[in-house]
């Protein structure tokens, strides 16, 4: 039988927990033209939302046109524009009259066009002699999809990229093409909360005040017990409330940690399930991934692996220059802390976690999380 708990990808609206309310506000969103910033820490399933509003809006017989695109990959505008286009060369094939057209528009591009060996999907090359070619190019493309007889929605995922991008003013000169189109409408969706905060918030941004907020946290207890409940009882499996209450407890609702758990459950191959059976597979979950954690004892320095420690066993810090946190651990003064903790957000290792009330400091991967717990 199949496995119901996807970890990866995205495999229809039945394997997809609860989003209601974000679904309803991002159709809202793009039924009425508002540009959102979909924005969650790693692993929550913004990629997943995306696609099922993607789903909902085809299902719905909307008029809108769903791209998605993802440029966590990208390092230039260069970069951005082949995603974008093979993206586009994607949705519409070149023997529709779309393709025609875009095919045409790109033979000013002085393009090479083949195929990609792995997926056999169609691949854009394109060549440049300057920077402002690449500029008329990335402002071609966007005018191509705002020239569609139907409004498009263009998700763009790990949006923050672009601040990685060599090339200079790229985010006031994405502003400035995308304030000039009315028949496109855009998902900013990222995975770097600071980052994206700051490019959409802070007024001294191309971006600011330009988009409407959605933002993913965890999914209620209740969704996600029936929700687990459900995929097991339709697939003959019988799983007791304590151990659905464990694997909730274990893995804190965050989205990928809990389908993978409950993957790896499904997978035993056993009909009755109980906490004991979870715990065991906890136990196996964590030692599978050991070799990979070590690694970061490897890339870290001895106080930042330190420090990555403390914050593990304490679950969530939200005074992470205390000084009896900082004795607890031996992590030394306030300004040595300080440079930890921001080379640890750095390389993604701790997520900051900003509420109404507090900002709590947590590491971001839960099962390294968990591992670091259980071995120190």
């Amino acid at each position: 039988m199949d496995n119901p708990f996807i970890f990866n990808g995205y495999c229809g609206a039945n394997f997809f927990c609860d989003r209601k309310e974000e679904l309803e506000t991002l159709v809202q969103c793009a039924n009425s033209n508002i540009n959102v910033t979909l924005v969650s820490q790693r692993r929550m399933g913004k990629t997943g939302l995306i696609h099922r509003l993607m789903e909902e809006l085809k299902a719905n017989d909307s008029h809108i046109i769903p791209i998605y695109v993802d440029i966590f990959a990208t390092r230039d505008i260069a970069d951005f524009n082949k995603t974008l286009a093979d993206t586009i060369f994607k949705i519409f094939p070149e023997e529709s009259s779309v393709g025609k057209k875009f095919l045409a528009l790109l033979k000013g591009f002085r393009p090479l066009i083949g195929i990609d060996p792995l997926t056999g999907a169609p691949q854009v090359q394109l060549s440049y002699q300057n920077q402002s070619e690449k500029e008329h190019t990335l402002e071609s493309l966007l005018k191509f999809l705002e020239n569609q007889r139907n409004p498009v929605l263009l998700a763009i995922d790990e949006f923050q990229q672009i601040r990685e991008y060599p090339d200079a003013n790229i985010e006031a000169l994405l502003r400035t093409n995308i304030q000039r189109l009315h028949n496109v409408r855009f998902i900013f969706s990222g995975s770097k909360k600071h980052l994206m905060t700051d490019m959409f918030t802070n007024p001294k941004r191309p971006f600011y005040a330009s988009t409407q907020f959605v933002g993913l946290d965890y999914i209620p207890v209740d969704s996600y017990k029936e929700f687990i409940q459900r995929n097991f009882t339709e697939n003959g499996k019988v799983i007791s409330e304590e151990a659905i209450d464990y694997i909730l407890n274990w893995t804190r609702r965050h989205t990928y940690y809990t389908q993978r758990l409950c993957h790896d459950v499904f997978e035993l191959g056993q009909n009755s399930l109980d906490t004991e059976i979870v715990m065991a597979c906890c136990d196996r979950l964590l030692k599978l991934n050991e070799p990979y954690f070590l690694q970061y004892r490897q890339l870290l320095t001895a106080g930042q692996w330190n420090y990555l420690i403390a914050l593990a066993k304490e679950d969530a810090v939200n005074q992470p220059y205390n000084n009896v946190f900082l004795r607890k651990y031996n992590i030394g003064a306030p300004a040595v802390a300080r440079r930890h903790l921001q080379a640890l957000i750095n390389k993604d290792l701790v997520f900051e976690d900003v509420r109404k009330d507090t900002t709590n400091y947590v590491v971001a991967d839960l099962f390294l999380m968990r591992w670091l717990k259980r071995e120190y």
